[in-house]
């Protein structure tokens, strides 16, 4: 349940960040992600803003580039599903990263989510089965929302975005989206693109109808 009103009326029209406070408990989250918004601190340990960029990274999940060279990497791992989550974002949370803004608020929040079923990882491991990549976001019916992803090896950021298109590459992959939130080149490489907030919102809807992935249900 979520008591917090999540309107789009006094969003800006040219800002990405929309608004501050409420919570990040899991109905606040879940109801901020079907309306189009996700939580980053303000600042390190500061309030929770909400954001919901003008210009959208998406990914369509026919668009998804893998290279001769990727393909070739992928050899050498193995993707899981969920079955290190708290690991996925302690290392997505990484201070030596540069840009770093995942926090203890944020970190049991999200493993909270994982534990009610909404938020899932992907995993990607060496042929060892150390943890050498992957990314965690919230699954809700059609959409995948990406959180961060990270890498200890070339590619294996790339190497878990692949799983996850694999995952969510049913006979409903039409409709569904991986939501990147923002675009940079890195992500561009794999076929992300930008759509316009307008765009992305009025899409929404039927994303979101759509069921989730049968490993999910």
């Amino acid at each position: 349940m979520n008591r917090w009103d999540f309107g789009r009326d006094d969003w800006p029209v040219d800002d990405d960040f929309v608004g501050v406070g409420a919570d990040l408990e899991p109905g606040t989250l879940v109801a901020a992600y079907a309306t189009g918004m996700f939580p980053m601190p303000v600042e390190p340990g500061g309030p929770v803003g909400w954001w919901s960029p003008v210009r959208r990274g998406v990914l369509q999940l026919d668009r998804l580039r893998i290279t001769r060279s990727l393909r070739k990497t992928m050899r050498h791992f193995t993707v899981t599903i969920d079955t290190a989550f708290d690991e996925v974002v302690t290392a997505c949370a990484s201070p030596v990263r540069e840009g770093a803004w995942i926090d203890d608020q944020i970190a049991s929040a999200y493993s909270r989510l994982h534990d009610l079923g909404w938020a899932h990882s992907i995993e990607v491991r060496d042929a060892g089965g150390a943890l050498v990549g992957g990314l965690y976001g919230v699954a809700i019916g059609g959409l995948f929302a990406g959180e961060s992803m990270f890498h200890r090896e070339r590619d294996a950021s790339k190497a878990a975005l692949v799983g996850l298109v694999a995952l969510l590459s049913d006979e409903h992959a039409e409709r569904r989206l991986v939501d990147t939130q923002w675009l940079t080149p890195h992500l561009a490489s794999l076929g992300v693109e930008e759509w316009p907030r307008e765009k992305y919102l009025g899409a929404l809807p039927e994303i979101l109808e759509t069921p989730l992935p049968a490993r999910w249900r």
